[in-house]
């Protein structure tokens, strides 16, 4: 709650002083509403990952978006995925068994479950996101993601609310402003960019997690996580080349190359 409601009225201070609150009158206001209620659940889950798994473990699981994306690709959109980025859906996931050790590694199976569940949500909010920046301000997204997802959190809080102290309440806020300038850099890189590339850009998020868990927590990634993460990293890399190179198959076919 205290995540998304600061996020309106900042916004709307915003638009005012710069005289485009009409930008926020929005045709497609179903599709923001879809958009609210996948994001909502997979800012859920990605706190209950952080939450139940070690900072850089959890990160490392959401690099999983790329692959979950492949897939969503394949069976919603029914688009072709050829041998390429199967094999590389499968090295993924191979990185991931890697790191969990089903049965007997130091990952509890229903983090991992949460994580994953995250990485899923990821990868359906980013095709969202990508369709509404088609006619939509990355600022307006952001704000009606917002605006629609305070009424449910709010309605919550009466029965989750507690006291916090000046250092948790600094925590809040440092929570909703990052959030906010995180999910207007997000928006803004789904609107000029390719879906893929820019999941595979927030690889660089596995070097800050690894950092700061082990500043904040002392903790640092296990044996297997350095042996599992680069297979997941390598299956998103690989999945990027060949959208690349599909991308740019297209461009010719198009201008008649």
């Amino acid at each position: 709650f205290w995540r998304q409601l600061p996020t309106v009225p900042i916004l709307l201070l915003w638009f005012a002083m710069r005289r485009r609150l009409r930008t926020l009158g929005s045709p497609r206001l179903k599709a923001h509403a879809g958009r609210a209620i996948t994001g909502t659940l997979g800012m859920f889950l990605n706190f209950g990952a952080v939450t139940l798994l070690p900072l850089a473990e959890a990160t490392t699981f959401n690099f999983t978006a790329a692959i979950w994306a492949v897939v969503l690709s394949a069976l919603v959109l029914r688009e072709r995925v050829g041998p390429w980025r199967w094999g590389a859906v499968l090295l993924g996931f191979a990185g991931v068994v890697v790191i969990a050790q089903p049965g007997g590694g130091h990952i509890p199976p229903f983090g991992a479950a949460v994580a994953l569940s995250a990485a899923f949500m990821i990868a359906v909010i980013s095709i969202q996101i990508r369709d509404l920046a088609r006619t939509e301000d990355p600022l307006t997204i952001v704000f009606w993601f917002a605006a629609f997802s305070v009424i449910p959190l709010g309605a919550a809080m009466p029965f989750v609310m507690s006291g916090h102290t000046p250092y948790q309440w600094a925590l809040l806020a440092g929570l909703a402003l990052f959030g906010l300038l995180g999910q207007f850099l997000l928006t803004a890189a789904l609107r000029y960019g390719a879906v893929a590339s820019v999941i595979v850009m927030d690889y660089s998020s596995l070097v800050w997690a690894t950092l700061f868990g082990w500043l904040a927590f002392g903790l640092l990634p296990s044996a297997t996580t350095w042996l599992g993460a680069p297979l997941i990293v390598s299956a998103g890399l690989l999945i990027a080349w060949r959208e690349h190179r599909l991308s740019l198959q297209k461009a010719r076919a198009m201008l008649g190359e």
